[in-house]
C-alpha cells in the first residue's frame, strides 16, 4: 500500500465489463513527506474520495479483494481516505 492524492477523474464509457460502475481517479503516488513522487496512477475508488484528498491505495490482487472488485482488472484501488499521517522521524 502506499498514499496518494488524487489529481484528477478519468471518464471511460468503453471499458472492460468489470469495471461498469466504478469510479476511475488519476492519484499521484506520495513519499514518506507527503510530496509527490513524479509517479501516477489510475485506481478504482471504493470509498468515495475526492479531488485533493489524501488517500490510501493497494495493488494488484489486494486491489480485487476491496469491495466489489474480486473479479475485476483492476490493478490499484483506493481504500481509505486519510485523515492525518504521523511519523516519528525529523526529515
Amino acid at each position: 500500500m502506499y498514499l496518494a492524492k488524487v489529481i484528477g477523474t478519468v471518464v471511460s464509457t468503453s471499458k472492460d465489463m468489470s469495471l461498469s460502475g466504478s469510479k476511475l481517479l488519476i492519484v499521484a503516488k506520495l513519499n514518506e513527506k507527503q510530496e509527490p513522487t513524479g509517479e501516477t496512477e489510475i485506481a478504482v475508488d471504493t470509498v468515495g474520495a475526492g479531488n485533493d484528498e489524501i488517500v490510501i491505495v493497494t495493488q494488484n490482487s489486494s486491489a480485487r479483494k476491496a469491495a466489489t472488485l474480486e473479479n475485476s482488472v483492476t490493478d490499484a484501488a483506493i481504500v481509505g481516505i486519510v485523515d492525518t499521517v504521523e511519523t516519528k522521524h525529523n526529515w
